[in-house]
């Protein structure tokens, strides 16, 4: 498998499970018993429409910085956020981002407008993270740099330099799908409460009926490792049957599915994505942006494609 099948495999993955995930984010589960009287009739069972969110936005977004730059400077990141920002580009965003983008606005410093404390210890910096993964020499540095624009937390920080280091496994096959990819990442990161959950996920030998109960909320130390745990298992559960499981235990799920997609897809590749899902996305309005999002990265890095999206 060649790195652009990677690469679309990575970045589908992750718009399928934003858009699989936010159509059921914050619905009630449906009350099955026979038992619930209905006065006026068993109301009609809607099903959810998929739709992008600032999972899949400022994942483009991040695609973009690196397409139109040669060097992975936080500026041009915080620039491009920001552009994305006053276009409306960005739907559904958190607090931190959003404090961080209308700082940017008013002329504030990339490195200082992003929140600090712990309440900046979400999962924004994470979700956006992905395809700097695909940038191998990468420096952890310019991994905070471009977290800390928005997210000034070391959680922050190391949720989404897990994410690195779980693509950069599968692209130079320390993580085959085989190995312990937990084990993998808890011995590259340092000493936090990410890593520590990680742990206390491998200590139960990865068991997805478990992982759960952990939390499953945008807070980075409850969404990263679960997202890392349920990517962990694709080829044994498969992608859809990954995307139904962490869309059953409620939470965050566009995020927690998100996250999980791009791992997911970054080791299976774009051909072993089930073509229901991809047929279902090129439904989206979005999806020549997100066509030509892709093919211009793939280019700029003058990749072999023979994968089409």
């Amino acid at each position: 498998m060649n790195i652009s099948d990677r690469f679309i495999g990575c970045i589908l993955g992750g718009v399928i499970g934003d858009a699989y995930g936010s159509a059921y984010e914050n619905i009630a589960k449906e009350d099955n018993s026979d038992t619930t009287y209905y006065p006026f009739g068993k109301p009609e069972i809607k099903i959810p429409e998929w739709r992008i969110t600032d999972d899949t936005q400022l994942t483009l977004a991040t695609c973009e910085t690196m397409t139109e730059n040669e060097i992975l400077d936080a500026k041009f990141f915080a620039d491009k956020y920001l552009d994305f920002y006053k276009s409306r580009k960005i739907t559904g965003i958190g607090a931190s981002t959003l404090k961080a983008m209308q700082e940017l606005e008013v002329g504030g410093h990339w490195n200082l407008v992003g929140r600090k404390g712990e309440f900046a210890a979400g999962n924004g910096a994470a979700m956006r993270i992905a395809p700097l993964g695909f940038e191998l020499n990468i420096s952890r540095n310019t991994i905070k740099d471009i977290c800390n624009i928005t997210h000034q937390n070391d959680e922050a920080y190391v949720g989404a330099l897990s994410i690195v280091i779980a693509i950069q496994t599968i692209l130079n096959k320390t993580w085959t799908g085989k190995e312990n990819l937990l084990q993998i990442i808890i011995n590259g990161i340092p000493d936090t409460r990410v890593r520590d959950r990680l742990i206390e996920i491998d200590n139960i030998n990865c068991d997805l009926s478990k992982v759960g109960k952990f939390g499953n909320d945008g807070y980075v130390v409850n969404s990263v490792p679960l997202a890392i745990a349920f990517a962990s298992k694709v080829n044994d559960i498969g992608l859809s049957k990954m995307f139904e499981q962490i869309i059953e235990l409620g939470g965050d799920t566009d995020t927690n599915c998100s996250i999980a997609g791009q791992i997911a897809g970054t080791l299976i590749g774009i051909k072993n994505i089930p073509n229901e899902l991809i047929d279902k996305l090129k439904g989206l309005n979005e999806y020549d942006w997100i066509y030509k999002t892709i093919n211009e990265f793939i280019e700029k890095k003058n990749w072999v494609q023979q994968s089409t999206v």
